[in-house]
This record gives C-alpha cells, sequence and structure tokens, in this order.
C-alpha cells in the first residue's frame, strides 16, 4: 500500500497513483510555516459585525463575518517613496523554520507543503492597495520592479529555508482573475511577472521542491506560460469557469495537476446530489484517469458559500468510491506502473 507522501507524488508524475489524491479527511499532505518576529495576528471583533487582523507584512485586514477570508483594508507601505526604508519580514532565519521541521518529523508519510504568501504580484498588491498598484504598474515601474526584485529575494530565501526544512513542496496563494478575465494586460503579466515565476520555479525544482499555485478568477489567457514556466500544480476552486475540457487539453502538452473540488460557484450550489456526484466523476474521468494529474479538493469555508457541508460530502463520497486506479487500468498497466 502506497503512503498518503507516495500518492502525491505519483499524481504530480502521472505514474499511477493507487487511489485519487485529497485535501478531505483522510488528506495526504499537510502544511507548515515559519515563526518570524512579526506574525500576523489573530482576527479580533472590533465592533458593528466587522473583524480585522494584521498580517506579518503589517497589511491591516477587514472583514464582516466571521469566517471569510477578508480583504486588505489598508496596505504597509502607502508611500511608494519610502520603499527603502520600509522594513520587510525576515524570511531568511534558518532557525525559524524549525516548525516546518517539527511537522516533517511528525508526519514522515505525508506530502508536506511549505506556504507563501505569494509570488511579486500578490504582494505588492496588498502593500500598495490593488487600485493603486494598477497605477504604478503604470507610471511607477521602476520603482514596481524595484518591489518586486525584494519580494522575489525573500521567497528566494523562504524556498531555500523550506527546502532545508525538508517540505515536498510549496503552495502559492495568488489570485489572478475576475470571473471574465485576467487583471492585467497578458502582455504586461508576460513581461513583468512570468520570468519572476520562471525563475522562482527552476530553483524549487533545483531543490527537489514542486511549486503549487492557488488561483481565484480566469487565468486561461497565460495558463500555458504558467505551465511552461514549471508551475506543477493548479489549485481551482471553480474548474467550471475553465472548462473542465479545456483544463485536460494542459495535460495533452504538459504533465501538470489540477486540485478542485466540485465547483463551489456552479455545480455546489445547485443542491442537486446527482450532478454533484457527475461532476466529481467526470473530473476523475478526464483529469485523473488512474494515472494521476488531479487531486480530489474540499472547500474549507461551507459557511462563506452558503451552504451545509452535506452537499460537498456527497461529492467526497464520489471522489473515494470512484477515484481507485483498478477503475481506469488493467491489472497488467499496473504492474507496469510498479
Amino acid at each position: 500500500m502506497m503512503t498518503s507522501r507516495e500518492i502525491v507524488q505519483r499524481t504530480l508524475e502521472f505514474s499511477g497513483p493507487e487511489r485519487v489524491a485529497r485535501s478531505f479527511s483522510g488528506a495526504d499532505f499537510v502544511g507548515a510555516g515559519p515563526q518570524v518576529e512579526t506574525p500576523a495576528t489573530d482576527w479580533s471583533e472590533v465592533g458593528g459585525g466587522r473583524w480585522e487582523r494584521t498580517d506579518e507584512w503589517g497589511n491591516r485586514w477587514g472583514r464582516v463575518d466571521p469566517t471569510s477570508k477578508g480583504e486588505v483594508i489598508q496596505g504597509a507601505l502607502p508611500d511608494l517613496a519610502k520603499l527603502d526604508h520600509f522594513a520587510f519580514p525576515d524570511f531568511s532565519k534558518p532557525e525559524s523554520y524549525d516548525p516546518v521541521r517539527n511537522v516533517r518529523a511528525e508526519h514522515p508519510d505525508m506530502y508536506l507543503l511549505g506556504g507563501l504568501h505569494g509570488f511579486a504580484f500578490n504582494i505588492a498588491r496588498k502593500l500598495r492597495k490593488l487600485e493603486q498598484y494598477f497605477v504604478d504598474l503604470l507610471i511607477e515601474p521602476e520603482r514596481i520592479h524595484e518591489l518586486h526584485d525584494r519580494i522575489d529575494a525573500l521567497n528566494e530565501d523562504m524556498l531555500r529555508n523550506y527546502a532545508a526544512a525538508g517540505v515536498d513542496g510549496v503552495m502559492v496563494v495568488e489570485d489572478w482573475g475576475t470571473q471574465a478575465e485576467l487583471l492585467i494586460d497578458p502582455a504586461l503579466w508576460r513581461a513583468e511577472f512570468g520570468p519572476r515565476i520562471a525563475r522562482f520555479c527552476s530553483l524549487a525544482h533545483e531543490l527537489g521542491v514542486t511549486v503549487w499555485l492557488h488561483s481565484c478568477g480566469q487565468i486561461e489567457s497565460v495558463m500555458p506560460d504558467m505551465i511552461d514556466a514549471g508551475i506543477d500544480l493548479f489549485q481551482f476552486d471553480q474548474p467550471e469557469l475553465h472548462g473542465i475540457d479545456r483544463l485536460a487539453s494542459h495535460q495533452d502538452r504538459a504533465k501538470v495537476t489540477f486540485w478542485c473540488p466540485v465547483d463551489i460557484q456552479k455545480t455546489l450550489q445547485t443542491k442537486d446530489e446527482t450532478r454533484i456526484r457527475a461532476q466529481a466523476r467526470e473530473l476523475l474521468d478526464k483529469l485523473w484517469q488512474g494515472r494521476g494529474g488531479f487531486m480530489a479538493g474540499f472547500y474549507g469555508d461551507n459557511a462563506s458559500i452558503g451552504l451545509d457541508p452535506k452537499w460537498q460530502d456527497y461529492a467526497c463520497d464520489e471522489f473515494i468510491r470512484h477515484g481507485v486506479r483498478e477503475r481506469y487500468v488493467t491489472q497488467a498497466q499496473i504492474d507496469e506502473m510498479g
């Protein structure tokens, strides 16, 4: 029997895991992060139904409910002219990653992921707030380029320390799209961000670390570029936004893995058990096929999407029942896979 770590590794390699990897009950991977000198604060209720917290970078977050991830309401770098004196978090100290080493020791048979706050785009837009950041990209390109360079250096520090602490992969959270299109012009993305992502992925792979990317929204215009840059896995909560057939087409040219729940905005919202189970099977039939390339997901905040957990439970049940290798390949093929 394969360990969870082996199942995830074989999923990413397209080398025939014995069952589909999953992120819900009995999950095959675990996450960990460093303990820095400027840790994020917990959420606290500030009155009027509002909640606030401060993150590691000094950004102030707010939300109007007790469960959602919220949004930045005040960036930590409101004046770009003060960049030279801005105090960035320090992710360079190896001892800060002792919690990661502890998780590795506690879970040797699970796939271990280290977390990153994003690539340059996601971090910089929070420091500056999104609307101002879009203006910065156009009128302050040299200064923004410098900000991006400093963020890249921090991320590379984290990556090296994560690798030394024993992670198998890193998870980067970066929302690139609206429901309709990429947030910025694809040409600008290719000029400013694509090379940075490629450099990060190259270093990660040299260190034996895979790169996983979460993004909300429609990013199809640059997905081939991201795959070519070296992203190993995409985590999408709305696979229908991209089109499951379209996601499968990317696997025709590269060993790229997708980690998805049943679509949280369309299929789950129907509250139709038959449709939910059918999409779980479709994801397995088109993206996994018993060879790898797909991980069964679970959206962790049912309250924010207004759903009783039972609707996702139907999807999970179908993923478990249908996601076994023998449904897709013969014994001879299994023996060949090893």
